[in-house]
């Protein structure tokens, strides 16, 4: 993923952030909250894309509307693809 350079600084942070999600998100489904979910969700939809992370906006929108869904398993699948994402990702710093 190619990132500008005036995000280095905060990227790293947004990425710890999604890392908690991993926690976040299986705890508030074993509690069958689902609103947590559905925000958490809708956080990452819209903050992704603006951080260079277009693969986490979209895991955020079909979480948003898993969760909306009360879609339990269509959950476990997405934060599993949030950990292999987060896992995965290589990260270059440009000037844009």
């Amino acid at each position: 993923v190619i990132i500008d350079k005036e995000l280095e600084g905060i990227v790293p942070g947004y990425l710890v952030n999604r890392k908690q999600d991993l926690t976040l998100i299986p705890n508030a489904l074993q509690e069958k909250n689902f609103l947590t979910i559905q925000t958490s969700g809708h956080r990452m939809k819209g903050s992704g894309t603006g951080y260079g992370f277009v693969r986490i906006s979209e895991i955020g929108r079909d979480l948003e509307i898993a969760a909306k869904e009360q879609d339990s398993g269509q959950i476990t699948r997405l934060v599993d693809d949030l950990a292999t994402y987060l896992e995965s990702v290589d990260i270059e710093y440009e000037e844009v």
